[in-house]
């Protein structure tokens, strides 16, 4: 029997709030309740949730192309509002897992792939941001670590024009299934 995990990347204040660097626009918000029941889903039916959360020092050299944003232990680097309301209702349970990361890919130099084979994962469930940057990378990373992958459509958001694409190319690529 298959047993899943939901990924939840990098849903920031300083990636969806509207006041945040480096925010993905009303997308970012209005994903926000779809990820919340889909968190709610999945710890009802006894899966694990995973916040994959982006973190940086505040003289990071990532810093050169981007804007700065989640620096450690800064309310920017915080979960979005009822994300955080979420977890602080939730975080007791051992079903959560919180990983951070300091590349755009939540698999990169962070041990999750061996965290979720100890649980005998073997199906990562992906949404948030951005689509085309974290969200993609992390499929492509769940996909090398040997894990089927499924995006959420209704999750998943970016500032770009590359959403639809970005979908495709996850779906040709990695054998994603994009689920609506």
């Amino acid at each position: 029997m298959s047993k899943e995990a939901l990924l939840i990347v990098d849903m920031s204040n300083d990636f969806v709030d509207l006041d945040g660097p480096l925010n993905v626009g009303e997308a970012g918000p209005a994903i926000t309740p779809y990820i919340r029941d889909l968190a709610d889903e999945f710890l009802k039916d006894g899966k694990y949730v995973v916040i994959s959360m982006d973190d940086h020092a505040p003289d990071d050299a990532h810093f050169d192309s981007w804007p700065v944003h989640n620096v450690t232990g800064t309310k920017g680097q915080e979960l979005y509002g009822p994300l955080k309301e979420w977890y602080d209702e939730n975080k007791d349970n051992d079903h959560i897992i919180y990983s951070m990361k300091e590349n755009y890919n939540a698999f990169f130099n962070t041990g999750l792939d061996e965290v979720l084979r100890e649980r005998d994962v073997d199906t990562v469930h992906i949404c948030g941001v951005a689509t085309d940057i974290c969200v993609f990378l992390t499929a492509s990373g769940a996909d090398a670590n040997g894990f089927k992958t499924v995006i959420h459509k209704r999750g998943v958001a970016t500032f770009t024009d590359q959403q639809e694409s970005s979908l495709e190319h996850m779906k040709r690529c990695f054998h994603s299934e994009i689920v609506e």
